[in-house]
């Protein structure tokens, strides 16, 4: 590798960083929480089986999980152009970003909730609680636990989906890349170099859920003893 193309990537790396932090991850985080919105929604209606409601959340994951994303983003982007209105990109690309990642999470939470025993749900019954109160209190929260990892590897799957959002304008740190490299005609090095920030946050991002399991074992751990000493 020659010096002027060292030189290049280290003038670049800053310029490609930047935008991840200030594109790339606003967005993820920002798109995820909303899709873990829709996707607890849609995972309580299908749990609760309520007829036209569940049909018309199956038909959504139908969709969603038939189509490619891009795809989503392209329709989102120049759909509403056909009646006049242009929507700002980033706007665009949270919301294709949580509907479609909303329909994955939902079969995650939507497994974890059928997964806690029914005993439990019966029990809170009993004591009084209604049902809403069962599912916020009772059922989510061991859902969650269940679900961490699994939504771990979907938000760090988000994070690098991101790059399909330079197709419609939003100046994530792929679009930068693709700038750099159209202006310098260094392509390869540019791209390897795009992919190693990638790697960088996916990496944090996989120390964070690590964390977050042994937090949850630790706590799952405790459990029992709790539960003796309140019966004790």
């Amino acid at each position: 590798m020659s010096s002027d193309v060292i030189q290049l990537l280290i003038q670049s790396f800053p310029r490609i960083l930047l935008p991840g932090l200030l594109m790339t991850i606003p967005l993820t985080l920002i798109a995820f929480a909303l899709a873990l919105v829709i996707a607890v929604i849609t995972a309580l209606i299908q749990y609760a089986r309520v007829p036209v409601l569940r049909q018309i959340a199956r038909f959504y994951i139908w969709i969603i999980r038939g189509t490619p994303l891009l795809v989503q983003l392209m329709v989102g982007y120049y759909g509403p152009s056909a009646f006049g209105f242009h929507p700002n990109g980033f706007t665009v690309a949270v919301a294709v970003f949580a509907i479609n990642e909303g329909a994955y999470c939902a079969e995650t939470i939507r497994g974890s909730i059928e997964g806690v025993p029914k005993g439990q749900l019966e029990a809170g019954s009993c004591v009084g609680m209604s049902y809403m109160q069962i599912m916020w209190h009772i059922v989510l929260p061991q859902a969650f636990r269940t679900a961490f990892p699994a939504l771990s590897n979907s938000i760090i799957g988000m994070v690098k989906d991101t790059s399909l959002a330079s197709n419609i304008t939003v100046t994530e740190m792929f679009l930068a890349t693709r700038q750099i490299a159209g202006r310098t005609y260094q392509f390869l090095p540019l791209y390897l170099e795009v992919a190693f920030v990638y790697l960088i946050f996916s990496t944090v991002m996989t120390w964070i859920q690590r964390w977050g399991e042994k937090k949850l074992s630790r706590y799952e751990g405790r459990q029992p003893v709790a539960a003796r000493r309140k019966r004790s």
